[in-house]
């Protein structure tokens, strides 16, 4: 292993090894998850067909958070991305926090997705023990992890293939049956079924406003483009590439799929017979949708742990680089991977394994809880960095920016007041609360670390 010496934004020994391909696969797999195969119709029967509007307007908030990534990755293409330029745009704090709550939402994050493997698996071998999947798919992708960032790259490419494919042709079959009548004795089916039952708006525009909490976690996880910045083959041209890309796509997979599956059946009938997506397959005749739809959700979900074991061994490697993480974790291996960061966050998240088993389902779900609100304070974050960056430029360096951000402050300014909204939901719904009451304490917590451990430090540091 070779020594990695250097700051915020500098020093890092990583391989370039993903290619394009990966990169535009990576950005559309990271806005397609589980969430949209199985819990769309939790979303539906929350907001009814006005569900589409939520999407569309929390797709285009994610765009402009986004593009507010994509102007400091292009300039600074490091692995630690925003956990790295919250420490150098915000403050030693706003990194430290930063980088350790997007650790910890990983590892989170693998541990639910993991067990849901596990799950998947019994679908077909029922008596096969949750645990030794769950176990064995950290192992399988720890593996890959070690070998090569190339590796992890095709793994990803193909896992975000079969999703979507799938999707595409669910819309593609849902447009036929929409307007030919194929399922359906001929007789074509039209949109009748987004303004009947209720209307468009059938749970009043509080529906979609609730709705909103469940789109942004829906979202959750697309910010790894900025992750994958510092291990791109020309990053300059393939980063703003996938970020240009991401409203449409979103609108897309998620605007596009919905409004076919709401349009194929009345919403308040979605979700009595399981997922969407098998009613739609169902509904045309193959009798192995319920099985085509588990395969899917399988490999969505080990792609996620596959994400999660990459970004965290980043964010222990950047985090390390900063003093903000033990030296040990500031190495490289031969295949030029932090090796270290990946063990170690893989160890974490095989104590999952053990947890499903010994801690109540509830206590479980207030952990999980933390990943959610995280991912909104790590989007803030990434929008109040790239003002700070665009403070510390002349006109000349603006003007010269290769992916500069559009409607800089304005935009900036909506984002942000969207996720204080979204926040403000969150803390009035039941449902979601416990996010809040458990996300702020978190945050608190590291504050605490940082004040007593780091803060005296970086202050004699900032003053040579």
């Amino acid at each position: 292993m070779s020594e990695n010496k250097g700051g915020a934004l500098g020093g890092e020994e990583l391989e370039r090894g993903l290619e394009e391909r990966h990169i535009q696969l990576m950005a559309i797999g990271g806005a397609i998850g589980v969430g949209l195969f199985l819990g769309s119709a939790t979303a539906i029967k929350m907001a009814g067909p006005a569900l589409l509007l939520a999407y569309a307007g929390g797709g285009l908030i994610l765009y402009i958070i986004m593009r507010a990534l994509g102007e400091m990755a292009v300039e600074h293409p490091i692995s630690g991305s925003f956990a790295a330029y919250a420490y150098e745009f915000i403050s030693p704090l706003a990194g430290f926090m930063t980088g350790w709550s997007y650790w910890f939402m990983w590892v989170v994050t693998c541990m639910a997705e993991t067990t849901a493997v596990g799950i998947y698996i019994q679908f077909w071998w029922p008596n096969f023990p949750a645990w030794a999947t769950a176990f064995i798919c950290i192992v399988l992708l720890t593996l890959i992890n070690l070998t090569a960032a190339s590796l992890f790259g095709e793994f990803e490419f193909w896992f975000a293939l079969i999703k979507v494919v799938t999707i595409i042709v669910m819309i593609v079959l849902g447009l036929i049956m929409m307007f030919t009548g194929l399922g359906n004795n001929g007789v074509p089916v039209g949109i009748a079924n987004l303004y009947q039952n209720g209307g468009f708006f059938p749970k009043g525009i509080w529906g979609p406003i609730q709705a909103l909490v469940m789109v942004t976690f829906a979202f959750l996880g697309i910010e790894l483009i900025g992750v994958t910045a510092g291990e791109a083959k020309n990053p300059d041209k393939v980063i703003p590439s996938a970020i240009k890309k991401v409203f449409w796509r979103i609108m897309i997979f998620y605007v596009g799929a919905l409004f076919v599956i709401m349009s194929l059946y009345p919403w308040n009938e979605i979700g009595t017979k399981g997922s969407p997506f098998v009613m739609t397959f169902a509904g045309l005749g193959i009798s192995a949708a319920a099985g085509i739809i588990n395969f899917v959700v399988l490999t969505a979900a080990s792609s996620s742990c596959n994400s999660g074991i990459y970004t965290t061994g980043r964010m222990l490697y950047s985090l390390s680089l900063e003093g903000k993480a033990p030296k040990y974790f500031a190495e490289v291996s031969k295949t030029k991977v932090p090796a270290r960061g990946i063990i170690f966050s893989a160890g974490c998240m095989m104590i999952g394994v053990v947890l499903n088993y010994v801690v109540p389902a509830e206590a479980f779900g207030y952990v999980t809880s933390i990943a959610t609100f995280v991912g909104i304070f790590v989007w803030f974050i990434i929008t109040v960095c790239q003002m700070n960056f665009r403070k510390r430029l002349t006109p000349e360096e603006i003007k010269n920016l290769k992916f500069p951000m559009f409607g800089f402050p304005w935009a900036n300014y909506v984002a942000i007041a969207f996720l204080l909204f979204v926040i403000g939901v969150m803390c009035i719904n039941p449902g979601n609360r416990v996010a809040v009451i458990v996300g702020i304490p978190w945050l608190i917590f590291l504050w605490a670390i940082y004040t007593f451990k780091y803060a005296k430090a970086d202050k004699e540091k900032a003053a040579k």
